[in-house]
Order: structure tokens, then C-alpha cells, then sequence
């Protein structure tokens, strides 16, 4: 069985080198970036699973690297930030970043990190064998090749927008808590003052309303998120 490749985009070579052996330990093939513009060049590579990136770089930065790619990746980002800084953490979320972990962090906490984005892309492509789409309020979410089309436009999602956006229409007209979207998406529990899930919800929102005259995500304010299920419903098939 292949190893699954991860390519770390980090100017701190010590750190890179510490994250190879470690992550090699683990399974898993490492290849490491020190600037921005080599990691982005990189970054088009479908054969990674997942992209480690920071945030503080040289030639371009962290952020820099997130818009030349345009939220369009399909390949999983994993931001590298500096702990506390929650203006680092919501930029790289607006920007397409699919989660963040604060500097300095403990190598396990990566690494169930790590695992937790695989686990859900595994879950997301056995799902591509079960329904083929679902399509609700003129939102069309198609599975196996993970597009998502409003009013029959092309939307560019990440994969971590892809995933919450199928949960919601999955649960069409009904509140899903921000806790149970962090426990079915990303993971993980969700914590006090983490704004990942708001986020994501609002990127999904803001690229949704660009091909649609209404909005079709509801929130409510204290319990969670609605997707408007509108005049009619499409069955999934």
C-alpha cells in the first residue's frame, strides 16, 4: 500500500526536518517547501493528500500562497499559526485554509489533526459509491466528483466547505449546531472562541449568493445553521 504524501510549506528548516522524521514514523511520505513560491508551485500536485502550511514565509507568505490558489484546491490546507492570533486564523479560514493549528503545538495534536482531515476525504469519497447527488433549492451537490452547482453554475468550494454544505443539505430545513458540524467535519470538538465553523459557513454563503438572487443558509443566532429547503425539494438519488 502507498504512503500518503503531505507536503509541509515551511521556512523553519529545523521544524520541517523534526516533522519529516516524526510523520515518516507515522507512515506517511514528507515533502518540504521553504518559500512560498516553491510550495505553491508544488501545491498543484493532485498526488498530495494534504498541504501543511505556514503562515510567516518568505518571497510569499502563507496567505499570499491561499489566494494565488484561489480557494479552488482540492488538495486539504492545514494552516500553521501563530498561537493566539486569531486574525491569522480567520484570514487563512476566509481564504480557503481548511483548518489551522497554533504554533508551537505538540506533534500527537498534529498528527490527530492529520488524521481527522484524512478520515472525513475517506468518508467523503465512500459516500461517491452510495448517492450519486442531492439537489435542493436549486443547489445541486454532486458526489462523485465532488462539484457543487447553483442555479447550474460552476461554485468552487474547498474541500471542508464541500463537506459542510452536504451536511446541511442533508439535514434540508432542519438546525445543525456549529458543535455537531465540528464533530462531523472536522473532528473535533469544538471550542470556546473557535470561529472556524462561522467562517467556512460565511465562505460558503458569500460564493453561493454570487450565482443565486437569495440566500439560502440560515442562522440562527445561539443554535446553529439552516439550509432553506425553498418551494421544492429534489429527491436524492
Amino acid at each position: 500500500m502507498s504512503k500518503q504524501k503531505i507536503l509541509i510549506i515551511d521556512d523553519d528548516k529545523e521544524l520541517t526536518e523534526l516533522l519529516t522524521e516524526y510523520l515518516s514514523y507515522e507512515g506517511f511520505e514528507l515533502e518540504a517547501c521553504h518559500d512560498g513560491v516553491t510550495g505553491l508551485s508544488r501545491a498543484y500536485d493532485d498526488s498530495f493528500s494534504l498541504i501543511l502550511l505556514d503562515v510567516m514565509m518568505p518571497k510569499l507568505n502563507g496567505f499570499e500562497v491561499l489566494k494565488a490558489l484561489g480557494g479552488q484546491h482540492k488538495t486539504p490546507i492545514l494552516m500553521l499559526t501563530a498561537k493566539g492570533d486569531n486574525d491569522d486564523r480567520v484570514l487563512g479560514l476566509e481564504l480557503g485554509a481548511d483548518d489551522y493549528l497554533a504554533k508551537p503545538f505538540q506533534h500527537r495534536e498534529l498528527l490527530a489533526r492529520i488524521n481527522a482531515i484524512l478520515r472525513r476525504i475517506k468518508i467523503v469519497k465512500s459516500n461517491e459509491n452510495t448517492v450519486n447527488h442531492q439537489e435542493i433549492n436549486d443547489v445541486r451537490l454532486d458526489h462523485a466528483t465532488r462539484q457543487v452547482f447553483c442555479h447550474q453554475q460552476l461554485v468552487e468550494l474547498t474541500g471542508t466547505e464541500f463537506q459542510i454544505l452536504d451536511l446541511l443539505m442533508e439535514h434540508a430545513s432542519k438546525i445543525v449546531s456549529k458543535n455537531e458540524i465540528s464533530e462531523q467535519v472536522l473532528k473535533r470538538k469544538l471550542s470556546a472562541f473557535d470561529r472556524s465553523i462561522d467562517m467556512h459557513i460565511s465562505n460558503i454563503r458569500r460564493k453561493l449568493l454570487e450565482f443565486s438572487p437569495s440566500d439560502k443558509l440560515k442562522t440562527i443566532r445561539g443554535a446553529g445553521y439552516i439550509f432553506l429547503a425553498g418551494e421544492s425539494q429534489g429527491e436524492n438519488k
